[in-house]
Protein backbone atom coordinates (compact mmCIF):
# COMPACT_ATOMS: atom_id res chain seq x y z
CA UNK A 1 0.00 0.00 0.00
CA UNK A 2 2.89 2.46 -0.41
CA UNK A 3 0.77 4.33 -3.35
CA UNK A 4 -1.97 4.97 -0.48
CA UNK A 5 1.15 6.88 2.00
CA UNK A 6 2.08 9.18 -1.01
CA UNK A 7 -1.65 10.16 -1.31
CA UNK A 8 -1.58 13.68 0.41
CA UNK A 9 1.52 14.09 -0.85
CA UNK A 10 0.66 14.17 -4.03
CA UNK A 11 -0.08 18.06 -4.58
CA UNK A 12 3.44 18.94 -3.40
CA UNK A 13 5.20 20.34 -6.23
CA UNK A 14 8.46 18.80 -7.32
CA UNK A 15 12.00 20.77 -7.15
CA UNK A 16 13.73 19.52 -10.85
CA UNK A 17 17.57 20.59 -10.83
CA UNK A 18 18.43 22.56 -13.98
CA UNK A 19 20.45 19.37 -14.73
CA UNK A 20 17.41 17.33 -14.56
CA UNK A 21 15.38 19.36 -16.85
CA UNK A 22 17.83 19.79 -19.57
CA UNK A 23 17.67 15.26 -19.52
CA UNK A 24 14.33 15.75 -19.95
CA UNK A 25 14.46 18.43 -22.85
CA UNK A 26 16.58 15.63 -24.57
CA UNK A 27 13.89 12.81 -23.99
CA UNK A 28 12.52 11.69 -27.65
CA UNK A 29 8.56 11.91 -28.40
CA UNK A 30 8.71 7.70 -28.17
CA UNK A 31 9.69 8.02 -24.58
CA UNK A 32 8.10 11.13 -23.53
CA UNK A 33 3.99 11.08 -24.58
CA UNK A 34 1.08 13.54 -24.03
CA UNK A 35 -2.21 14.52 -25.40
CA UNK A 36 -5.86 16.13 -23.59
CA UNK A 37 -6.93 12.14 -22.59
CA UNK A 38 -5.87 8.88 -23.43
CA UNK A 39 -5.72 5.88 -21.48
CA UNK A 40 -3.81 2.68 -20.65
CA UNK A 41 -5.11 -0.25 -21.07
CA UNK A 42 -4.09 -3.55 -18.74
CA UNK A 43 -4.16 -7.06 -19.43
CA UNK A 44 -6.32 -7.74 -16.79
CA UNK A 45 -9.26 -5.19 -18.70
CA UNK A 46 -8.98 -1.98 -16.56
CA UNK A 47 -7.33 1.10 -17.69
CA UNK A 48 -6.34 4.37 -16.44
CA UNK A 49 -6.81 7.35 -17.98
CA UNK A 50 -3.55 9.95 -17.85
CA UNK A 51 -2.50 12.92 -19.30
CA UNK A 52 1.25 11.89 -19.73
CA UNK A 53 3.22 9.13 -19.86
CA UNK A 54 7.30 8.42 -19.28
CA UNK A 55 9.20 5.32 -19.34
CA UNK A 56 11.40 5.02 -15.96
CA UNK A 57 13.11 1.86 -16.45
CA UNK A 58 10.68 -1.37 -16.34
CA UNK A 59 7.76 0.75 -15.43
CA UNK A 60 5.57 3.97 -17.66
CA UNK A 61 4.79 6.53 -15.85
CA UNK A 62 0.95 7.64 -15.88
CA UNK A 63 1.17 11.19 -15.16
CA UNK A 64 -2.72 12.07 -13.98
CA UNK A 65 -3.16 15.81 -14.95
CA UNK A 66 -1.54 18.54 -17.36
CA UNK A 67 0.86 19.78 -14.75
CA UNK A 68 2.04 16.29 -13.68
CA UNK A 69 2.24 16.95 -10.20
CA UNK A 70 0.77 13.54 -9.89
CA UNK A 71 1.49 10.10 -11.34
CA UNK A 72 1.59 6.24 -10.55
CA UNK A 73 4.08 4.14 -11.85
CA UNK A 74 2.17 0.67 -13.48
CA UNK A 75 5.40 -2.23 -14.33
CA UNK A 76 4.92 -1.45 -18.52
CA UNK A 77 4.63 -5.70 -18.90
CA UNK A 78 1.12 -5.11 -17.31
CA UNK A 79 -0.05 -2.43 -20.03
CA UNK A 80 -1.59 -4.11 -22.88
CA UNK A 81 -1.72 -0.82 -25.00
CA UNK A 82 -2.60 2.37 -25.27
CA UNK A 83 -5.65 4.43 -26.76
CA UNK A 84 -7.84 7.31 -27.14
CA UNK A 85 -9.76 8.37 -24.29
CA UNK A 86 -13.48 8.62 -26.24
CA UNK A 87 -15.31 8.71 -22.96
CA UNK A 88 -15.16 12.43 -22.67
CA UNK A 89 -15.55 14.42 -25.97
CA UNK A 90 -14.19 17.60 -25.95
CA UNK A 91 -16.90 19.75 -26.81
CA UNK A 92 -17.55 21.94 -23.58
CA UNK A 93 -21.03 20.49 -21.52
CA UNK A 94 -23.60 22.84 -20.18
CA UNK A 95 -22.65 23.07 -16.82
CA UNK A 96 -25.20 25.72 -15.97
CA UNK A 97 -26.86 25.21 -12.40
CA UNK A 98 -24.39 22.19 -12.01
CA UNK A 99 -22.72 23.49 -9.03
CA UNK A 100 -26.13 24.60 -7.22
CA UNK A 101 -27.60 21.06 -7.99
CA UNK A 102 -24.16 20.01 -6.50
CA UNK A 103 -24.42 21.83 -3.20
CA UNK A 104 -28.15 20.86 -2.65
CA UNK A 105 -28.25 17.17 -3.65
CA UNK A 106 -24.72 16.82 -1.07
CA UNK A 107 -26.65 18.99 1.63
CA UNK A 108 -29.34 16.48 1.04
CA UNK A 109 -27.21 13.31 1.88
CA UNK A 110 -24.71 15.09 4.35
CA UNK A 111 -21.92 14.91 2.49
CA UNK A 112 -19.31 17.69 2.03
CA UNK A 113 -20.20 18.95 -1.95
CA UNK A 114 -16.28 19.66 -2.57
CA UNK A 115 -15.93 15.97 -2.09
CA UNK A 116 -18.48 15.11 -4.85
CA UNK A 117 -17.05 17.05 -7.50
CA UNK A 118 -14.26 15.51 -6.81
CA UNK A 119 -15.60 12.43 -7.82
CA UNK A 120 -17.68 14.00 -10.30
CA UNK A 121 -14.48 15.10 -11.74
CA UNK A 122 -12.97 11.42 -11.65
CA UNK A 123 -15.88 9.96 -13.06
CA UNK A 124 -16.55 11.48 -15.96
CA UNK A 125 -14.76 15.35 -16.28
CA UNK A 126 -18.10 17.04 -15.78
CA UNK A 127 -19.68 15.67 -18.88
CA UNK A 128 -23.34 14.63 -18.78
CA UNK A 129 -23.18 12.40 -21.94
CA UNK A 130 -19.92 10.57 -20.63
CA UNK A 131 -20.18 6.95 -21.17
CA UNK A 132 -16.79 4.37 -20.30
CA UNK A 133 -15.61 1.20 -22.15
CA UNK A 134 -17.66 -0.68 -19.41
CA UNK A 135 -21.13 1.40 -19.60
CA UNK A 136 -20.93 3.40 -17.38
CA UNK A 137 -22.80 6.64 -17.87
CA UNK A 138 -23.29 10.12 -17.27
CA UNK A 139 -21.65 12.59 -14.53
CA UNK A 140 -21.08 9.99 -11.52
CA UNK A 141 -20.87 7.37 -14.13
CA UNK A 142 -23.44 4.82 -12.85
CA UNK A 143 -23.59 1.46 -14.36
CA UNK A 144 -27.08 0.54 -15.72
CA UNK A 145 -27.53 -2.05 -12.95
CA UNK A 146 -26.70 0.59 -10.24
CA UNK A 147 -28.56 2.95 -11.96
CA UNK A 148 -31.81 0.58 -11.55
CA UNK A 149 -31.11 -0.07 -7.61
CA UNK A 150 -30.67 3.67 -7.39
CA UNK A 151 -34.15 4.20 -9.65
CA UNK A 152 -32.59 6.46 -11.86
CA UNK A 153 -34.43 5.78 -14.91
CA UNK A 154 -32.19 8.09 -17.52
CA UNK A 155 -28.32 8.21 -16.05
CA UNK A 156 -27.36 11.20 -18.53
CA UNK A 157 -29.70 13.28 -16.65
CA UNK A 158 -27.81 15.00 -14.66
CA UNK A 159 -29.84 16.05 -11.65
CA UNK A 160 -31.23 12.30 -11.35
CA UNK A 161 -27.43 10.71 -12.45
CA UNK A 162 -26.17 13.45 -9.14
CA UNK A 163 -28.85 12.36 -6.46
CA UNK A 164 -28.34 8.92 -7.71
CA UNK A 165 -24.41 8.91 -7.16
CA UNK A 166 -24.30 10.81 -4.17
CA UNK A 167 -26.96 8.52 -2.85
CA UNK A 168 -24.82 5.81 -3.46
CA UNK A 169 -21.43 7.46 -1.96
CA UNK A 170 -23.12 8.00 1.19
CA UNK A 171 -24.72 4.38 1.20
CA UNK A 172 -21.13 3.14 0.83
CA UNK A 173 -19.41 5.78 3.38
CA UNK A 174 -22.52 4.33 6.12
CA UNK A 175 -21.54 1.09 4.99
CA UNK A 176 -17.82 1.51 5.66
CA UNK A 177 -18.13 3.02 8.94
CA UNK A 178 -16.89 6.28 7.21
CA UNK A 179 -13.85 4.97 6.05
CA UNK A 180 -13.52 7.42 2.82
CA UNK A 181 -10.80 5.16 1.38
CA UNK A 182 -12.76 2.06 1.30
CA UNK A 183 -15.32 4.12 0.13
CA UNK A 184 -14.19 5.51 -2.74
CA UNK A 185 -12.62 1.60 -3.67
CA UNK A 186 -16.09 0.24 -3.67
CA UNK A 187 -17.39 3.07 -5.41
CA UNK A 188 -14.98 2.57 -8.31
CA UNK A 189 -14.44 -1.65 -7.44
CA UNK A 190 -17.50 -2.82 -6.09
CA UNK A 191 -17.94 -3.73 -2.86
CA UNK A 192 -17.48 -7.03 -3.65
CA UNK A 193 -13.66 -6.27 -4.25
CA UNK A 194 -13.58 -4.32 -1.36
CA UNK A 195 -15.00 -7.63 0.99
CA UNK A 196 -12.67 -10.12 -1.07
CA UNK A 197 -9.55 -8.11 -0.23
CA UNK A 198 -10.31 -6.72 3.18
CA UNK A 199 -9.73 -3.22 2.03
CA UNK A 200 -8.58 -1.68 -1.67
CA UNK A 201 -8.15 -4.01 -4.40
CA UNK A 202 -5.08 -4.67 -5.88
CA UNK A 203 -6.00 -2.86 -8.90
CA UNK A 204 -3.99 0.44 -10.40
CA UNK A 205 -7.35 1.84 -11.94
CA UNK A 206 -8.96 1.68 -8.26
CA UNK A 207 -5.87 3.40 -6.63
CA UNK A 208 -5.54 6.33 -9.36
CA UNK A 209 -9.22 6.54 -8.98
CA UNK A 210 -8.69 7.39 -5.22
CA UNK A 211 -5.60 9.07 -5.21
CA UNK A 212 -7.03 11.31 -8.02
CA UNK A 213 -10.06 12.24 -5.66
CA UNK A 214 -8.30 12.83 -2.69
CA UNK A 215 -6.13 15.18 -4.20
CA UNK A 216 -8.06 17.15 -6.06
CA UNK A 217 -10.19 17.21 -2.52
CA UNK A 218 -7.00 18.13 -0.94
CA UNK A 219 -6.75 21.08 -3.50
CA UNK A 220 -10.17 22.60 -2.49
CA UNK A 221 -9.75 22.53 0.93
CA UNK A 222 -6.51 23.92 0.50
CA UNK A 223 -7.37 26.38 -1.55
CA UNK A 224 -10.25 27.62 0.94
CA UNK A 225 -8.00 27.21 4.09
CA UNK A 226 -5.54 29.71 2.01
CA UNK A 227 -8.35 32.17 1.41
CA UNK A 228 -10.18 31.61 4.39
CA UNK A 229 -7.07 32.86 6.71
CA UNK A 230 -5.36 34.80 4.10
CA UNK A 231 -1.95 32.16 4.11
CA UNK A 232 0.68 33.36 1.87
CA UNK A 233 1.25 30.30 -0.92
CA UNK A 234 4.81 30.40 0.26
CA UNK A 235 3.97 29.03 3.78
CA UNK A 236 4.90 25.40 3.63
CA UNK A 237 4.80 24.91 7.19
CA UNK A 238 1.28 25.69 6.86
CA UNK A 239 0.66 23.82 3.95
CA UNK A 240 2.26 20.59 5.29
CA UNK A 241 0.21 20.34 8.40
CA UNK A 242 -3.04 21.05 6.47
CA UNK A 243 -2.10 18.11 3.71
CA UNK A 244 -1.62 15.59 7.26
CA UNK A 245 -5.47 16.57 8.11
CA UNK A 246 -7.39 16.45 4.85
CA UNK A 247 -8.44 13.35 5.16
CA UNK A 248 -9.52 13.84 8.25
CA UNK A 249 -11.51 16.86 7.33
CA UNK A 250 -13.31 15.15 4.81
CA UNK A 251 -14.58 12.62 7.66
CA UNK A 252 -15.43 15.71 9.47
CA UNK A 253 -17.20 17.44 6.92
CA UNK A 254 -19.27 14.03 5.98
CA UNK A 255 -21.62 14.08 8.38
CA UNK A 256 -23.05 10.75 10.10
CA UNK A 257 -26.17 12.51 10.99
CA UNK A 258 -28.31 9.81 8.56
CA UNK A 259 -29.81 10.84 5.21
CA UNK A 260 -33.10 12.11 4.74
Amino acid sequence: MKWLKNILMEARLRRVSPRHLAFLALLTAANVCASAADLAVLHNGFSIRYQGREVVGSVTRLYLDADRDGYVDVPTNEIDHFEPDLSFPPAAQNQQGLPGMVNATSGRYHLDPDLVNSVIHAESGFNAKAVSAKGARGLMQLMPETASKLGVSDAFDPAANVDGGTRYLRALLEQYNFDLIKALAAYNAGPQRVEQYHGVPPYYETQVYISRIVRDFNRKKLAERAKNSNQPKGDKSEKASADNSLKQTALQQTSKQPAR
